[in-house]
């Protein structure tokens, strides 16, 4: 039988790791998926019921209940992060702030919010580590708690639940923050 060529054998490896790295972001979009549609049903109903404030509570008290279900159910790790945060646990991290400014980068350069992704897996102790972002945009709808002009009884509320609050002077088009995945494997 023929050894095979060094070269080959890199050529197959990248190949597993893209199969690799495609299946763990098809996961992730999955996740995030699921998460951001739980908690907009939340908040669409909670905005419909009270306005702005029933939507805050929805955000204080569920937002990451509904993300720690949602990460549990597919065996990984999911949040939101923000360089310009409401919640300080939602700051973003060493490796996260410098892909947030990278999207913010694209986005001035005309890339759709949308479509603004980033990938990386590397090795960690004991195992490998894949981690993935995706850009949430500002909507209409986000303005209303993350906006420049903010009702008095949202602004008192942000207030009293968030004295650090930086998640407001937000226009229409800029990234709010992004959903990070991970998922941490063994060798």
């Amino acid at each position: 039988m023929k050894q095979i060529g060094l070269g080959v054998c890199l050529f197959l490896l990248s190949i597993a790791g893209n199969a690799d790295t495609d299946s763990e972001v098809a996961a992730a979009k999955i996740a995030i998926k699921e998460f951001a549609g739980a908690l907009q049903t939340e908040l669409k109903n909670a905005m419909e019921a009270g306005g702005p404030v029933a939507a805050i509570a929805v955000c204080n008290t569920r937002a990451m209940s509904i993300a720690t279900q949602v990460a549990a159910d597919h065996g990984m790790q999911l949040s939101r992060v923000s360089l310009k945060n409401r919640n300080p646990l939602n700051a973003a991290n060493s490796w996260q702030a410098p892909v947030l400014a990278d999207f913010e980068k694209k986005r001035l350069a005309g890339n759709d919010i949308s479509q603004l992704a980033w990938t990386e897996t590397l090795g960690v102790e004991g195992g490998k580590e894949f981690r993935f972002m995706k850009a949430i945009p500002t909507v209409e709808i986000c303005l209303r708690c993350h906006g420049t002009e903010l009702a008095p009884e949202t602004s008192g509320i942000l207030a009293e639940l968030y004295p650090k609050d930086r998640a407001t002077g937000y226009k229409k088009g800029d990234i709010r923050g992004a959903f990070v995945v991970t998922r941490t494997t063994p060798d």
